[in-house]
């Protein structure tokens, strides 16, 4: 199977060599894609400079859902048949992405999220606690709109098939777009699954999400996941059959 990780980036010139080493280090045979989203720093000349990745620099910020999905295009382009979603700032670890591929090469899912979330026990870093308050909240949005339990909807750590692939290359929400994509996904009827993950703390850089916008964020994306949810489907066998 021909896998592309797809790593969108803004100003991720610190982390985007050792995220690029850790990829590589575990199957010579992905073919990595860093989507340089504007950045203000050297991320792209870094990300080059490491030698073993694609990079498409935007000519201007676009956010990280026009980031991921400029992914999703150059992949589903290139005919690849699994895509997999893998942060740029260094708080997956490539060594899960396994864990993520299973389901699919067995046809148990369409799509796959990575959970820190789904068993109390796991290790790893789980973020802070008021984002754990709000990804709980996501948790009850989507199991009402949906009826599955999603444990860790802003998990940017995915993995898609080449229909779902196919489908989000043509429709993908723009602002924080994980959430909204859960449902948009379950609206079209593609199979998701969760499978239990370790992360990491970034290393280097914030977050783009501080604690002053962090209502704004959560007020916005429960009004875009209510929007997700009284969207028609999309004609998947007319377009993406």
């Amino acid at each position: 199977m021909k896998v592309c990780v797809i790593v969108p980036a803004y100003n991720e010139q610190k982390n985007i060599t050792a995220v690029l080493q850790d990829i590589y280090s575990v199957d010579k045979n992905y073919v990595i894609a860093v989507i340089d989203d504007g950045s203000l720093d050297c991320t792209a000349k870094v990300a080059n400079g490491v030698g073993i990745a694609k990079v498409i620099s935007l000519p201007c910020n676009l956010g990280i859902g026009g980031a991921v999905q400029t992914g999703f295009k150059y992949a589903n382009t290139n005919n690849f048949d699994i895509a997999i979603q893998f942060d740029g700032d260094g708080q997956h670890i490539a060594a899960e992405i396994q864990k993520l591929l299973e389901p699919l090469i067995k046809d148990e899912a369409d799509a796959v999220i990575g959970s820190r979330f789904l068993h109390k026990n796991q290790n790893g870093f789980r973020s802070t606690f008021m984002r754990r308050i709000g990804i709980k909240i996501f948790e009850i949005i989507c199991k009402i709109f949906t009826g599955k339990r999603i444990s860790d909807c802003t998990s940017g750590f995915r993995a898609y098939n080449k229909k779902a692939l196919e489908m989000l290359a043509h429709n993908y929400p723009t602002d924080f777009p994980e959430p909204e994509a859960v449902i948009l996904l379950r609206q079209n009827n593609f199979r998701i699954k969760e499978v239990a993950v370790e992360m990491r703390e970034r290393i280097h850089g914030v977050s783009s999400i501080g604690s002053i916008k962090s209502i704004y964020y959560m007020v916005k994306v429960i009004l875009s996941m209510s929007m997700a949810k009284i969207r028609p489907p999309f004609k998947i066998r007319e377009e993406y059959g």
